[in-house]
């Protein structure tokens, strides 16, 4: 990478603001367009999304290229592809960045094989190495037991980022940047798809995906009693619950409050795993948490070998007096 074409992020919206994701996505643009010496631009695609571009130019976008049409308010893999592709002939980015969410997860390789290049999904950590300026990209392989740098040789390279991975990007309204309409004619023969029905689902309290402390349950939580009692902690803590495939599968807890390979992944500054083993596939979904509690009552739990700090006892025994010493904790605070 002899001459810096700049960094391209994907900011989705939520709620008629920039998604937290967009604002991580646009921190770790802004510093790797520094490093390399290019610029940063986004691409904001749907209805109602121009008033989001003097927000993005304030997280540090020098450009924004706006694709806003009344056709674009839901979601579509064939036309938001057609957008995107529309945007990197114009800008031609050396780096595309995106969530790791549905749709980033959705566009992203599609992306790349249209572009005849690769894409790094899940990515933990972004860097621009000093020599080469290529993005060396981390993530998780062997179900989480291990991290691999990985570099992409062709451009652009387009890589995909965990949530609460990367530090988010520090609002200045004072701030300039330029905005870029974008074609958003669409031949209706490309659209293969089309969506027709919408269910939201309804999350009480926080997101799980945005926690920042994660109370999670397995199958030696024993029953519905034992969640209640998670909830009352992450109640305390402001935290959300999750819960291993076993416990979703028995009807513990609802099927969404899943994580690992087949659930949901999340990036917590506290995770407390309590009455789980630690199989790989449930460790995959937190293995980027900065500090990881465990309380088995088996000492020989794998779980034991990825926490930060380690109780060997029965839940039973010891959530009661951390419950209390917490609300303590806090009522002093």
């Amino acid at each position: 990478m002899t001459q810096s074409n700049g960094i391209l992020v994907f900011c989705e919206a939520d709620g008629g603001k920039l998604a937290s994701m967009a604002i991580e996505l646009l921190g770790a643009g802004s510093r790797m367009a520094t490093a390399s010496g290019g610029k940063l631009s986004s691409v904001l695609i749907g209805t109602a999304v121009d008033g989001l571009a003097p927000e993005a130019i304030s997280y540090g976008s020098q450009r924004v290229y706006l694709a806003e049409d009344p056709a674009l308010n839901e979601y579509s893999t064939d036309a938001y592809l057609i957008i995107l592709e529309r945007v990197v002939q114009q800008c031609a980015p050396e780096i595309i960045l995106l969530g790791q969410t549905v749709a980033g997860r959705d566009l992203a390789p599609r992306l790349a094989f249209h572009l005849n290049t690769e894409a790094t999904m899940d990515c933990l950590a972004l860097e621009i190495d000093p020599d080469s300026k290529r993005l060396l990209m981390t993530r998780p392989v062997y179900g989480g037991n291990a991290q691999a740098v990985q570099v992409c040789d062709t451009d652009p390279q387009i890589a995909t980022v965990r949530p609460r991975a990367v530090s988010p990007s520090t609002r200045d309204d004072s701030r300039q940047g330029q905005v870029i309409n974008i074609a958003t004619e669409l031949n209706p023969s490309a659209i293969k798809t089309k969506i027709i029905e919408k269910k939201v689902e309804v999350a009480a309290g926080v997101k799980l995906e945005e926690a920042r402390v994660v109370i999670s349950g397995g199958r030696g939580m024993g029953g519905v009693e034992g969640f209640n009692q998670l909830e009352e902690i992450a109640g305390v803590l402001k935290g959300a619950v999750g819960a291993t495939r076993p416990a979703c599968d028995k009807k513990w807890i609802a099927d969404n409050r899943q994580i690992g390979l087949t659930g949901k992944l999340v990036s917590p500054h506290l995770f407390i795993a309590v009455g789980l083993s630690g199989a790989s596939q449930h460790v995959s979904g937190f293995s980027s948490a900065e500090v990881v509690v465990a309380i088995n009552k088996d000492p020989e739990a794998p779980i034991f070998k990825v926490a930060h700090y380690g109780i060997v006892a029965d839940w039973k025994a010891v959530l009661p007096a951390f419950t209390a010493k917490l609300k303590e904790v806090v009522q002093e605070a």
